[in-house]
């Protein structure tokens, strides 16, 4: 049985309800609108994120579990959703995970308003059933997503970027939606605050470590999802290369800079940027950085009693970390 089959075992029965549900929360009196979301439906990934949700609220709750999770979980997908139509629109992308985009099947004002549409939703959801602490979880996710990307931008004109800024970057940008799910979890079954934010932390130490091995792919050989040497051409500064910027004469500071600035599209010089980065220790560095976000996340685990839920999150952490896709 593959790892994520395994991860979904103990709440297979909810994950299998929460697809009707999510379903429902989708549905609207406009024709073109449900032939989009029916659409965006039949393509869903491995839904690592109401997993999220469905295994902490039944950690923290011994195995309880009320309708306000399937709620937080539906919130979560549907405004998770609205960020990557948004996305394929802003990185002028006409795939996801294989299929056609929606802006490129139905172009981008379309695709913008959808996206919107999703938004509303996910917000009338929770205000519409009083689940302010869970509105709450997940509009600051939808703030730091935002401020994370626009970071990003500004920072990638330069090439200025110090290692605390890519850990904020990734923070904002990936960590903080795999938080708010697992805050959510907690509170959607009435955990008090302390636990919520423990939680919350919980999932965005996951989060950092799952950027970090995303960010690891563009150096390997293996075949993935995405080819490698991506970043490099996209002038993303990701922790090897910052570790091998900051590791390197001022000649070859230069070499590095002149390269992801005004070499990027040139194969071969992408080539010698990779193998230059896993010279200078770039890939052992990251390696270590994110085994210790690892730990941080099985640490808090720690406290709590033995359950196919816990096991599946043990599962989970690990995973992100082995993964190969």
């Amino acid at each position: 049985m593959k790892l994520v089959e395994q991860i979904k075992q103990p709440i297979l029965e909810e994950m299998e309800l929460f697809e009707s549900k999510f379903r429902e929360s989708m549905a609207t009196k406009v024709p073109l609108l449900n032939r989009i979301t029916h659409y965006i439906i039949r393509r869903k990934g491995k839904q690592m994120r109401p997993m999220f949700v469905f295994l902490v609220a039944k950690m923290v709750s011994n195995g309880k579990f009320e309708e306000r999770t399937y709620r937080g979980a539906s919130i979560i997908e549907l405004i998770h959703t609205a960020t990557l139509v948004h996305d394929d629109v802003v990185d002028d992308s006409n795939r996801r995970r294989g299929f056609f985009s929606i802006n490129a099947l139905w172009k981008n004002k379309i695709a913008v308003l959808v996206g919107d549409f999703l938004l509303s939703k996910g917000l009338l959801l929770s205000i519409d059933n009083n689940d302010f602490d869970i509105l709450k979880l997940i509009s600051v996710a939808v703030r730091e997503m935002s401020e994370g990307e626009l970071l990003q931008i500004e920072k990638a004109r330069k090439l200025d970027i110090t290692e605390d800024i890519y850990f904020e970057i990734i923070r904002q940008k990936t960590a903080t939606l795999i938080a708010a799910c697992c805050g959510i979890g907690a509170a959607s079954v009435g955990s008090p605050v302390e636990e919520v934010e423990k939680m919350r932390l919980f999932g965005e130490l996951i989060g950092i470590a799952f950027q970090i091995k995303d960010d690891l792919f563009d150096y390997t050989d293996a075949k993935i999802g995405k080819p490698t040497g991506i970043d490099i051409k996209e002038q993303k500064m990701t922790l090897p290369l910052i570790y091998a910027l900051n590791n390197c004469s001022d000649k070859d500071k230069k070499w590095l800079i002149n390269s992801v600035k005004n070499h990027n599209k040139n194969k071969q010089r992408v080539k010698e940027v990779i193998a230059f980065v896993k010279e200078k220790g770039g890939i052992e560095y990251t390696t270590i950085r994110m085994k210790e976000y690892q730990s941080k996340a099985l640490e808090i685990l720690e406290i709590y009693p033995s359950s196919p839920y816990k096991d599946s999150l043990l599962n989970m952490v690990n995973y992100v970390i082995e993964r190969k896709i």
